[in-house]
């Protein structure tokens, strides 16, 4: 009889330990956060270079929490800081750029919800599976405070060009946006450093829906619409990971 008390003690045992241990994962299966710093780069009628605005970065920070909600499949909330530039003074090619001499400077925070996909999985550093990457996309709402310039408007540059200076006009009559829509994708690296913390690079383009991100349309290029990216690096720290639940061997 003592032999099978024994038993059923260890069994119960058993079951508490693997019911503590289910109760501790369901609480951080697989949740990460990190933080990445980089830089924010503007896309506008203020740079004439496809990539944006390389002369005029913005520092940028950015915060995030992720928890799987199926296989290879995250879902992340974004908290994103950074500045946006442009200044047509910072180009000669064309030369009108500098005698237009527009600029234009915004902080920007912005919140998002992404869904991040690791097609070959998450960081497994256990079994090997250290450098993986990682593709996602989401929506969100930027917060902004655009102050733009035109104060040093080469206007003889422009005599007979009448309706650069109706668009100006109806630029300055026209609400700048404070909070506008945004569309981030992105794709990244995340490498291992250990179980839990991992290394991560990341780059994030937005699309927008607004021209006067830069404070100008009218009186620029009405027909595009403007838009930025973040190129950044930072840490990622794994709370816990869903592998299943380990209860301590009893034999019977």
């Amino acid at each position: 009889m003592i032999p099978i008390q024994s038993k059923m003690i260890g069994v119960l045992f058993c079951i508490a330990m693997c019911v503590n241990k289910a109760t501790a994962q369901l609480k951080s299966k697989g949740l990460e956060a990190g933080i990445n710093i980089g830089t924010f780069i503007y896309q506008g009628d203020l740079t004439p270079q496809k990539v944006g605005s390389l002369k005029t970065p913005g520092l940028g920070i950015n915060l995030y929490v992720s928890k799987p909600i199926r296989n290879n499949i995250y879902l992340r909330l974004n908290f994103a800081l950074g500045k946006l530039k442009g200044d047509d003074a910072k180009y000669n090619n064309p030369l009108w750029r500098q005698q237009r001499n527009f600029n234009f400077k915004s902080p920007v925070a912005e919140l998002s919800g992404n869904m991040v996909w690791y097609p070959l999985g998450n960081n497994d550093y256990a079994n090997g599976r250290r450098l993986v990457p990682y593709v996602s996309g989401g929506a969100g709402l930027a917060l902004l405070r655009i102050k733009r310039d035109w104060s040093q408007l080469n206007r003889e540059a422009f005599t007979g060009q009448q309706s650069f200076f109706d668009g100006l006009s109806a630029d300055e009559a026209h609400r700048l946006p404070r909070v506008i829509p945004v569309i981030p994708i992105g794709a990244g690296v995340s490498y291992s450093l250990s179980p839990k913390i991992s290394i991560v690079t990341e780059a994030s383009y937005r699309f927008l829906f607004t021209d006067y991100l830069d404070g100008f349309s009218q009186s620029a290029n009405p027909a595009r619409k403007d838009s930025y990216y973040s190129i950044s690096a930072g840490i990622k720290y794994s709370f816990g990971k869903n592998r299943g639940i380990d209860c301590p061997k009893i034999r019977l």
